[in-house]
């Protein structure tokens, strides 16, 4: 037999694999060859010799007596020798003992070569699968590049990727965009899968709001970096998008560095958008306050939050003056759906037939109120 432990590190190379997993490889293709080609009940196993550098076909079969029933199963007889016949290959052999017998596939000639072929290439292939199964795997949410190769008749978009090719389908395009071959896009590996009719399957989405968290990473060296962090963020698709930020640093405005200079930033990633337009807002814990703020640009007057019989938050009943529901609704609908996607609660508006110019006033009054209290205690 070939010395085939001398191009482990050839295959290794050229697959961008690690030599221990090419040994492995090429123990499984020994192993199934012989399977194959000598008896397929049999326990093979594969030992690498490393003073002749190949690799040695070992059977293990279990020592029993000469009257035991299991010699007399078809199924399960082949992985069992009778005492008498194991004394014929060592006469120092005992009952359950485990008696290894060599087998030498260049015996089997040709048959044999060529089988051993096949397998070392079904097996090295299965393992360059397998890393790059678990390399993708590991990128889901993840951004990704590529161009361009190909656009079926059902508009799903093909891109090549490194090694591999990774698919766009119309569902996950943003509304209006177009590619064509050639063309260089960025996308969020959605999902993974690997079976044996189709191999690796990759999807792509440009409508996740995971794509747009990493465009602004992309983007804003703050969030790269972990001194801005997105916390949450709602999308539809090519019309608008709203995005919770807050800093780790006190004397960085999570706000002010995403949206950048006269918005040179967030302009950049809504240009990748197609458009949409993105509402940065400043995360905080206070539930009340948080609603207030993803409900912009409505001006509201009070939010109260209702919980289940756990503690859980479910609803949020917004009272608001009768002239900002239209703002706090959006487009339709956009508005309150997006800010319903951020806070993870159902928002119910509840109209005030005060209005935002007297609410302001009323504001003013409670203020001027509080203060003449304060210093009246002062002189008391």
């Amino acid at each position: 037999m070939e010395k085939i432990l001398d191009i482990v590190e050839a295959i290794a190379n050229e697959k961008g694999l690690k030599s221990d997993k090419v040994k492995e490889a090429l123990k499984a293709a020994f192993i199934q060859t012989a399977k194959r080609i000598i008896n397929s009940k049999f326990a093979f196993e594969a030992v690498i010799n490393t003073q002749t550098k190949t690799i040695d076909i070992i059977q293990t079969i279990t020592v029993v007596s000469d009257s035991d029933e299991r010699l007399k199963d078809e199924e399960i007889a082949p992985a069992y020798i009778s005492i008498t016949e194991a004394r014929e290959y060592d006469d120092q052999v005992e009952l359950d003992d485990q008696l290894q017998i060599p087998h030498d596939l260049e015996e089997y000639g040709r048959t044999a070569a060529s089988q051993l072929h096949r397998e070392i290439e079904y097996h090295i292939q299965r393992v360059v699968e397998d890393e790059i199964f678990n390399k993708y795997k590991s990128k889901i949410g993840s951004l990704v590049n590529g161009r361009v190769t190909r656009v079926d008749n059902q508009n799903s978009t093909y891109i090549e990727i490194d090694e591999i090719r990774a698919v766009l389908p119309i569902k996950n395009r943003i509304k209006g965009e177009i590619f064509k071959v050639g063309d260089h896009l960025k996308a969020v590996v959605r999902r993974v899968d690997m079976n044996k009719e189709n191999g690796i399957q990759i999807e792509l989405s440009r409508t996740s709001p995971k794509f747009l968290e990493e465009l602004l990473a992309l983007e804003v060296p703050e969030i790269s970096d972990g001194t801005v962090i997105v916390e949450r963020s709602a999308r539809i698709p090519g019309e608008r998008a709203k995005v919770a930020l807050f800093s780790t640093h006190p004397q960085v405005d999570a706000v002010g560095a995403t949206v950048g200079v006269k918005g040179v930033r967030i302009n950049a990633v809504s240009q990748e958008l197609i458009g949409e337009n993105i509402d940065c807002i400043e995360y905080t814990t206070i539930p009340e306050l948080f609603i207030s703020r993803i409900m912009s640009p409505a001006i509201i007057s009070n939010v109260e939050i209702l919980k289940d019989e756990n503690g859980e938050a479910q609803k949020a009943i917004i009272t608001l003056p009768t002239d900002q529901k239209s703002k706090a609704i959006g487009k339709n609908g956009i508005n309150i759906r997006l800010a319903s996607m951020l806070s993870g609660l159902n928002i119910e508006l509840v109209e005030s037939d005060v209005k935002v110019a007297q609410m302001s006033d009323m504001q003013d009054n409670k203020e001027q109120k509080e203060g003449v209290d304060a210093l009246k205690a002062l002189f008391n």
